[in-house]
């Protein structure tokens, strides 16, 4: 018959004592704490932002609410549509919205942006 001490004494499974749950780490709980997110929108809470998406769309809209998802919460919400078939792109209001986080590639403030002309293009 087999020995059942035998794996114990030689760094086996541990006794029924040592079985079970770990005890967390002594600074788990100070880690949770001081995790904080990637990107702090707080900052742009009732300011204007534009959103772009993964499908090429894109919206401007006065930030309300956000979670540690990125899903937005945007009011006075207006689309951007360009057409293939039109030159010029039109707006569509759309009020309140909630923006889904996964399918945002872009965020940036309104305010103290401009569109500036290409450096990269060969002037003619």
């Amino acid at each position: 018959m087999a020995d059942r001490t035998r794996g114990t004494a030689r760094g086996g499974r541990g006794t029924p004592a040592t079985r079970g749950p770990r005890p967390p780490p002594p600074n788990a709980e100070a880690n949770k704490s001081k995790r904080e997110a990637i990107l702090d929108l707080s900052k742009y809470v009732n300011e204007r932002i534009r959103v772009k998406f993964t499908g090429g769309r894109e919206v401007t809209g006065i930030l309300k609410g956000y979670d540690q998802l990125l899903n937005l919460v945007l009011d006075e919400v207006k689309e951007e549509l360009q057409g293939q078939s039109e030159p010029e792109p039109h707006t569509r209001t759309l009020g309140l919205v909630v923006l889904r986080g996964p399918t945002i590639t872009l965020l940036s403030p309104v305010d103290g942006s401009e569109e500036i002309a290409n450096p990269f293009i060969a002037q003619e």
